[in-house]
Parts: structure tokens; sequence; C-alpha cells
């Protein structure tokens, strides 16, 4: 049933360090389910009782943060590998802290609490390999989180845009830079006022530091965009 899905499985640091043999034993064990979510469909909603964790197999999704207002905030976008709800997993909480949404049509791999937390029924070898990986990657989410942290606090909207743009020119060492979202979920994720950073972007443009299209954007001034850079 999951073979197709195999090497996306594999991308997962959940599931790292598996051949294909041992990984058609464990997700066996782990009895997952396929789920399959329209664009925009929302994954689960905060407040909603807490199964198990997800992994992306096809699409992108995103993690809010949704207050009484109706503002929302992107925490973290997720792509095909992305696991989700893990911090959730260990703690003796019982719902979901914030609501998870799909950006376009996804193919999601749930994976129930019981089977990975509780003890293993059948002892497979592999299940001490897969809390190993689980526990790097809560260690993973913890330092990406810290990092969302001092990125929120960052004052200035063009520094909140140089820094988001030039940690994205440093993951993928190139100055061209497709997002995963669109230009209001970039204001969402900078917890910033479309307007205000639509009217920056135009003023990093005018001055020759970036050029942007859509979801594309280009550094053309390396070094002005890095002094900018809050982090």
């Amino acid at each position: 049933m999951f073979e197709k899905y195999y090497a996306a499985i594999s991308e997962s640091l959940l599931f790292s360090n598996l051949d294909l043999k041992a990984l058609a034993l464990m997700l066996e064990c782990l009895d997952p389910k396929l789920k399959s979510y329209k664009k925009n469909d929302y994954i689960f909603i905060s407040g909603d009782s807490f199964t198990g964790i997800g992994i992306i197999l096809e699409g992108t999704a995103a993690v809010l943060n949704e207050r009484i207002s109706g503002d929302r905030m992107i925490i973290t976008t997720l792509k095909r590998g992305d696991v989700f709800g893990e911090m959730i997993a260990f703690s003796g909480l019982s719902k979901w802290l914030n609501t998870i949404q799909a950006f376009e049509k996804c193919k999601v791999l749930m994976l129930p609490k019981a089977r990975i937390v509780g003890e293993c029924s059948k002892i497979c070898p592999w299940h001490r390999n897969l809390i190993e990986n689980f526990l790097k990657l809560l260690s993973d989410k913890a330092l990406v989180l810290n990092s969302k942290v001092k990125f929120l606090a960052i004052k200035s909207i063009r520094e909140k845009v140089s820094t988001y743009l030039y940690e994205q020119y440093k993951s993928t060492s190139s100055n061209n830079i497709l997002l995963n979202f669109n230009r209001n979920e970039l204001a969402d994720f900078l917890s910033v006022s479309r307007p205000s950073m639509s009217r920056e972007l135009c003023k990093m443009r005018d001055e020759g530091i970036i050029y942007f299209h859509l979801k594309s954007f280009k550094i053309l001034n390396l070094k002005a965009l890095k002094s900018m850079n809050a982090l």
C-alpha cells in the first residue's frame, strides 16, 4: 500500500538509516493511515484531539497559530518528508495546540501515538532506531523554534524581510529563491501587514537589492542584504 511513498517516507528524519526492508517492516508494525487533503483543507484544527503525528508525503502545508481576533501567524511550513505533531507526542497534552492547513493538495501519513511512544509488542529491532531518530527530530525542532523566537523579536520590517531572504540564501547557496508560500502567507509568517511588507519590498527592489515576481525572488546585492540581516 505504501510502496509508492517509500522515497518520501525515507526523506523524513524519523525513518533515516533504515533500508527498504526495515522500512516496510517498521510501517507494518506502526500501522499508519494514509490521508488525502485538498488545497486549503484543515488537516487539524487547534483543540482537536491528538491521536498521532503526521508526515507530509505530497504537497505542502503549514503550522498556524490562530488568534481569537482572526489574525494568524505561520509558525512553519511543511514540505515532503516533514513531520508535524512530534512536540506533543511525548507530552501530557491530548489536544492539538496549533492548526495544520494544506497549502496545496496533500497526502499525509498518520502514525498512531501509541505505536510510537508505547512498547513494541513485536520487540522490533528497528523500534529503538525510531526512538533515537525521534529524539534527534525533537532536538532539531527545538533549535529551529529557538531561532524562530529570535526572528520574531526583530522590530523593523526591512530587517525581517532581509533576514528571512538571507536565511533562505544560506540554506540554498543560491541568489534565486522560490518561496513555499504566497505574499499574504509570507506577511503572516513575518507577523507584519501585507501592505507594509509590500512597500518595503518595492523599496528594496528600487534600491537594487532584490528583484521579485510572485513567489520568486532574486538577490541582486548580497552584501547589502547581509548588512541588514538581524540574526
